[in-house]
């Protein structure tokens, strides 16, 4: 039942993610590109300020798999890594936080491109 709970919990604040940004596509003349912005520039500040944590306690995935989540992890990152180095860890410390993730997109994006052919519309 706690399974349960959780997929739900994830999957009501992912999709309350989704249909926000749905809604910024629809109501506004803002780009997709812009809203990914600021979702990113978003989860950054959050996560900053300690707001974005208690949203990943409550929905684990649904929180962390969005774009918001991506800008999560930077924060987090830089804040471990300046706490860590200092000056230097505020440079470095996103793209160690989130190297992981970029590496799985940009391999499984090739290996995509190689499993299946497409084709110009």
């Amino acid at each position: 039942m706690e399974i349960l709970l959780s997929c739900l919990r994830a999957f009501l604040v992912g999709g309350s993610l989704c249909v926000i940004a749905q809604i910024l596509i629809d109501k506004t003349k803002l780009t997709p590109a812009r809203i990914l912005v600021v979702y990113v520039v978003a989860g950054v500040l959050l996560g900053a300020l300690g707001l974005y944590q208690p949203l990943v306690d409550f929905a684990g995935a649904g929180a962390t798999t969005p774009l918001t989540g991506f800008g999560y992890a930077i924060a987090t990152g830089v804040k471990k890594a300046v706490a860590e180095q200092g000056l230097l860890g505020a440079l470095t410390g996103a793209l160690k936080a989130t190297a992981g993730g970029i590496s799985a997109a940009l391999v499984f994006g090739y290996l995509a491109c190689l499993l299946f052919r497409g084709k110009p519309k």
